[in-house]
């Protein structure tokens, strides 16, 4: 069945979110649909604030609404350590555990040659600046994801900050090979952590 262009262009525009497909798509355009008009007006109103009010922080590429995100303000928190992630939205899972009270960076991605992205193309040279100017970062915990891509990243971020005599540590046993931090729960990231190794 064809449907009208409005509702036509609305499952489309769902299916663009990852992991939605035709079916799960249709079913949202039609509970969209069957929302009243001030719902539907709050909801459109959140995607254009969250993509227009959002930015990165200065300093560790997390996503703010400050020039400073939250976390690099903070200075009851230990800045002698910094986690470095791929993605801002692996700060808020490795933050909701409580285990870590250090300082983040947000790479950006990782390092692919097959999809065409090189060193230029991640936060590392912002991460460098900051080890430069911070001289009390004792240790750089590096936490991508357990793929290949994520090694590869892990393992070339080493090679550029160990001969600056700053620890170089790996997140450890916790987190499956091929596994994504978002989705890993409270006692694996913890354990991971915890369980850090040196590379």
């Amino acid at each position: 069945m064809k449907y009208p262009e409005p509702i036509s262009k609305l499952i489309d525009s769902y299916m663009m979110l990852p992991g939605i497909g035709r079916k799960t798509a249709t079913r949202m355009a039609f509970f969209t649909l069957g929302l009243d008009k001030d719902q539907v007006q709050e909801f459109a109103n959140n995607l254009i604030s969250a993509k227009t009010d959002l930015k990165t922080c200065r300093i560790c590429g997390n996503i703010t609404t400050e020039d400073v995100c939250n976390i690099c303000a903070d200075k009851n928190r230990d800045q002698s350590t910094i986690l470095v992630v791929e993605q801002a939205k692996d700060i808020m899972s490795l933050d909701d555990m409580n285990g870590y009270n250090g300082l983040y960076h947000v790479l950006g991605g990782v390092l692919s040659p097959v999809d065409g992205v090189g060193p230029e193309d991640l936060n590392i040279k912002l991460l460098l600046n900051r080890l430069k100017e911070n001289q009390h970062v004792k240790e750089l915990i590096i936490a991508t994801n357990a793929t290949p891509e994520g090694e590869a990243t892990a393992q070339y971020l080493a090679k550029l900050v160990k001969p600056a005599g700053i620890k170089v540590t790996r997140l450890a046993h916790g987190l499956a090979v091929g596994s994504d931090i978002e989705y890993a729960d409270e006692m694996t990231l913890k354990s991971a952590v915890l369980g850090r190794r040196e590379i």
